[in-house]
């Protein structure tokens, strides 16, 4: 009787393994399947770069008649597709760039000639598939960037404190800085000084990344790397403590994993040494505010990050792997955050942000900046005034006034700027505009008159908004002065006395 029950239940358990081996296949073919659907699905969103070519010729053609400067534009890759979405919000960021490589990089047609270079100044754009990455390489034949001149327009606009000892690729990163801009006339074409920040803040908010590199009287070339579609994104999974969160994977350049007895002389250093480039070390703990608490461990984890020209070191306890997901709308409350790239819900029904590390290093290394600069109008005992608008013309007219008058300027270019900065300084007084992009000046005071940290700083507004519904309802928000432009400049200045001498 023992062994018939025996053979009994080894009979089920082959039927078990027989039934499980079925599933399994049946699994594994469902997944293939939904693989399939899911890649045609993707497919149907995807679209040739040719689309647009038509459009990005004509552009060349006008801005070459308008600016008398005879010039080509060549496509490479028109065959290479595209996620929709991406195509059409990357449009305008390449119009704007071919603007530019006609109107800053081209040579007139004389000139060419005594350069001894074709006459027909030559634009090329190239798009090629890399990866999970797209690839749009815009170049040209021009005199390429004019680094004396962007050291110039930085000293004039006081952007870059050591503009002279600046490396090229520092003054690289100033023409994106918003209202800069090399040409002396204003045009419908340059001089406004109002672009390349835009064309940055797209393509970053794709997801993706531009880089710059030029070469004196050979021409100038703009990379830009765009996920290959906005659908589905691949993402690495990593824990701290107890917590887990998505890095964007296109970040991650390289993972290594360090031995406990060779940490302490890196973290020691504050730098990551690979393929001859230093890296900033950062712990994501500290980053997300928490405290660092490494784990012990024979090897500790460190990511590699890029983002266009700044790079990162980003020690975590664990990489849990990739993961591939569909990026959610955080909504309009964070969607103003930088460093949180996005949001999605997982299998188990988990709600996980997906992190931008890199931004989160150098938001927290202008604050680093900011309290630097208010220690250093501490040690000379001149009261600060912060100067929050969206103009950079504005708060360089008035930081200079305030200068001049013997204040300590400090600017913000909206809202959200001023709120940051007022975590590590108090000012003696704001002035601040009403209309900015994010925050605009009567959100502002609201949150200002609303912290009780804050609430006693005068506001001074000066804005184009006279009318008296717009004087009340800044009144009943606290706002003590309330200026028109154009302002004068007596005024202020006896309204800020009147403010700080008390």
């Amino acid at each position: 009787m023992m062994a018939e029950s025996v053979h009994d239940v080894a009979t089920v358990q082959q039927g078990l393994m027989i039934n499980l081996n079925e599933t399994e296949a049946a699994l594994n073919e469902q997944s293939r399947m939904t693989k399939q659907l899911q890649q045609g699905l993707m497919r149907t969103r995807m679209v040739r770069f040719e689309n647009v070519s038509e459009r990005l010729h004509r552009i060349v053609r006008q801005t070459a008649a308008e600016l008398k400067k005879p010039a080509e534009l060549e496509i490479k890759g028109e065959s290479v597709e595209i996620d929709r979405s991406v195509l059409e919000k990357m449009v305008g960021p390449l119009e704007h760039l071919l603007r530019n490589a006609i109107a800053h990089g081209l040579e007139d047609a004389k000139k060419r000639t005594s350069l001894k270079k074709p006459k027909l100044g030559q634009v090329q754009i190239q798009a090629r598939q890399e990866g999970n990455e797209i690839i749009l390489s815009l170049s040209d034949d021009g005199s390429g960037l004019d680094y004396e001149k962007i050291k110039a327009k930085a000293a004039s606009l006081a952007m870059q404190g050591g503009a002279e000892e600046s490396s090229p690729s520092e003054l690289v990163s100033l023409i994106f800085e918003p209202g800069f801009s090399t040409s002396d006339n204003v045009t419908q074409v340059s001089g406004r000084g109002v672009g390349l920040d835009a064309v940055r803040a797209d393509i970053t908010a794709l997801g993706g990344r531009i880089e710059v590199s030029s070469e004196v009287g050979q021409g100038c070339t703009f990379t830009i790397y765009l996920p290959l579609t906005l659908a589905v994104n691949q993402t690495v999974l990593v824990r701290v403590g107890t917590e887990e969160f998505l890095l964007p994977a296109p970040m991650v350049e390289q993972v290594q994993k360090i031995k406990h007895s060779a940490l302490a002389s890196i973290q020691e250093q504050g730098q990551f040494g690979w393929g001859g480039r230093q890296y900033p070390l950062y712990y994501l703990s500290h980053l997300l505010g928490r405290p660092v608490q490494p784990e012990p461990q024979a090897y500790t984890p460190v990511m590699l990050l890029r983002s266009g020209a700044r790079r990162i070191a980003l020690i975590v306890d664990e990489i849990r792997g990739n993961r591939e997901i569909v990026v959610k709308n955080i909504g309009p409350q964070l969607a103003g955050m930088g460093s949180i790239a996005g949001a999605t819900v997982m299998g188990d029904g988990k709600v996980m942000l997906v992190l931008n590390p890199i931004h989160m290093a150098f938001r927290e290394t202008l604050a680093a900046e900011v309290h630097e600069v208010a220690a250093a109008a501490e040690s000379v005992q001149l009261p600060t005034i912060m100067v929050v608008d969206d103009s950079l013309t504005m708060r360089k007219v008035i930081s200079r006034l305030l200068t001049r008058e013997g204040y300590h300027p400090l600017a913000a270019k909206d809202g959200v700027d001023a709120l940051q900065q007022l975590e590590s300084v108090l000012p003696e007084v704001i002035l601040l505009d009403i209309e900015m992009p994010r925050m605009d000046g009567f959100e502002l005071s609201r949150a200002v008159r609303g912290n009780p940290r804050t609430a006693h700083i005068p506001l001074i507004v000066i804005s184009s908004r006279t009318a008296d519904k717009h004087r009340k309802y800044a009144e009943e928000l606290g706002v003590n002065v309330y200026l028109g432009k154009p302002y004068q400049e007596e005024e202020l200045l006896a309204h800020i006395t009147g403010f700080t001498s008390g």
